[in-house]
């Protein structure tokens, strides 16, 4: 019962975060699963199958909620499936850990341009404008979000929610319900390529139902939240997420020590706070 509470207590966290910010799902599950000594094999499997149900109760409340543009989710959906479904089933075999530092360095400048952006943003977006994003721009970053997603243990939102804010007037909740409606499919894609990869023995159903039932509490409190939230607000702290994980990746991937990498997390946690006190200030005077 205690195993059963924590893992439905995981699950909620993690779906909170995920369905308000447009990311981090995979990589806020996948952590505490990890130290709660489950082996990274069976949780990335676990959470892959459990985002099946969880992302499409927050495509749900999303779309309730009026935080989604259709157009961008229908341009998303087939890129993101093929490029989710190719990396789950030739996980073992793609260079997944050689581009990553490359990819997290891309979006931590992102990260910046995003939260600078936002910071002294001047102008509120237009709420009922669409996220302008060709087909060309929609395939390749539907296949890059979906590969690296199912090869990297989460992906989608770390890669799509930043690119697609960094367009010019984009709507930062509009972007975070369309990542979030359209990531269903991703999970589907790459929960089939894992059993047939990997086959069901790789999934520990206690884990997945657990993970599950937290991300069903979770998902219309998220949706409404994001509703709720400014602009300005949220794009702010979207950027801060963006520039910590990625900042995270890029950490555990290089040479910096230990005591190092403690004193620059609670000062970028810090400089992120104060980022958000500033926005909330600048924009009620």
């Amino acid at each position: 019962m205690r195993k059963l509470l924590t893992v439905t207590i995981v699950g909620f966290i993690a779906q909170l975060i995920d369905g308000s910010l447009g990311m981090a799902y995979g990589v806020t599950s996948s952590s505490l699963l990890l130290m709660l000594g489950m082996a990274p094999a069976v949780a990335s499997a676990s959470i892959h199958i459990s985002e099946v149900v969880t992302t499409a109760a927050s495509g749900f409340f999303h779309f309730k909620f009026g935080n989604v543009d259709r157009g961008t989710v229908m341009k998303l959906i087939l890129p993101g499936g093929v490029g989710a479904f190719i990396g789950a089933c030739f996980l073992s075999s793609m260079p997944g850990e050689a581009v990553r530092p490359f990819i997290s360095v891309f979006l931590l400048l992102l990260g910046v341009y995003i939260l600078f952006r936002f910071l002294f943003l001047n102008s509120i977006p237009n709420e009922d404008k669409g996220i302008q994003l060709s087909n060309r721009k929609a395939a390749i970053l539907g296949l890059l979000g979906g590969f690296a997603d199912a090869t990297g243990g989460g992906g989608w939102g770390p890669i799509t929610t930043p690119v697609l804010l960094s367009q010019k007037d984009t709507v930062p909740r509009k972007v975070i319900g369309t990542v979030d409606t359209s990531e269903f499919v991703i999970a589907l894609s790459a929960t089939a390529g894992f059993l047939i990869s990997l086959g069901w023995k790789e999934f520990d159903w206690f884990w997945v139902l657990a993970l599950m039932l937290g991300g069903l509490f979770a998902a219309p409190i998220a949706a409404w939240l994001v509703r709720k939230l400014p602009s300005y607000l949220l794009g702010v702290a979207v950027g801060g997420v963006i520039i910590i994980t990625n900042l995270h990746t890029i950490i555990n991937l290089s040479d910096i020590g230990i005591t190092l990498s403690y004193f620059i997390y609670p000062c970028l946690f810090i400089l992120w706070i104060i980022a958000i006190v500033f926005t909330i200030k600048k924009n009620k005077s």
